[in-house]
């Protein structure tokens, strides 16, 4: 298969599997989604949505969480890690929003990323599935993706986001990074993974990367 062939297999595939797609964080509106994604830099999904619904009991909107001090926003979030440089973040992203946005959640890349604790892929997360800007974040699951179906030297981030925009159709973007992101929690782990289960890598899979993982299952 050359490369446009592979990029076809995936998004056929990706649509087969995933014909409906479920959002990771729970969330009820920009706000929300916009909390609950700084929230899961270095934490999971699960762990996110089981501190989200106590946060969001007391505020779930700018004007409530600038009542909670830095502190009491930081205690609730404490499982997710990282909750200092996070609670200080909410709370001053709730004052800018109210101070310069009335308390709306900007749609521009540029403004969410002013923010503090926004960063690139906080923003592309929330332009993509608040308000239906194509975008395309990239998390670990979609890294790792592209490096096994060699689409992506797997450098960096920032290197895998501009692979994956120039191979894939813009009007695919918003669906596919979901689709990436639960089949590879679902086919494609980091650990743990069978590669007979995994019908799109065993397909299109990087030589070097089948090579290495028959070499391990052989040992």
């Amino acid at each position: 298969m050359n490369k446009k062939e592979r990029v076809n297999f995936i998004i056929t595939t990706l649509k087969e599997l995933y014909p409906e797609l479920p959002i990771p964080l729970d969330h009820k509106d920009p706000y929300t989604l916009l909390i609950a994604v700084l929230l899961s830099a270095q934490s999971t999904d699960v762990g996110v949505n089981k501190i989200t619904p106590i946060l969001f009991a007391k505020a779930d909107n700018p004007y409530d969480m600038v009542k909670l001090s830095v502190e009491e926003i930081r205690e609730i979030i404490k499982p997710c890690g990282l909750s200092p440089m996070k609670s200080k973040g909410i709370h001053g992203l709730s004052q800018i929003l109210i101070d310069r946005y009335n308390g709306e959640v900007p749609q521009s890349f540029e403004a969410l990323e002013s923010l503090p604790a926004v960063g690139h892929k906080t923003a592309s997360v929330v332009m993509s599935q608040a308000f239906g800007v194509p975008a395309f974040p990239v998390d670990t699951h979609i890294h790792r993706l592209m490096y096994r179906w060699n689409l992506s030297n797997g450098k960096n981030v920032v290197q895998t986001e501009k692979d994956a925009k120039r191979l894939f159709p813009e009007n695919c973007w918003n669906d596919l990074h979901l689709q990436m992101i639960w089949y590879g929690r679902q086919y494609s782990p980091a650990r743990g993974w069978d590669l007979e289960k995994d019908i799109i890598t065993r397909t299109v899979g990087r030589k070097q990367v089948l090579e290495e993982y028959y070499i391990k299952k052989s040992r």
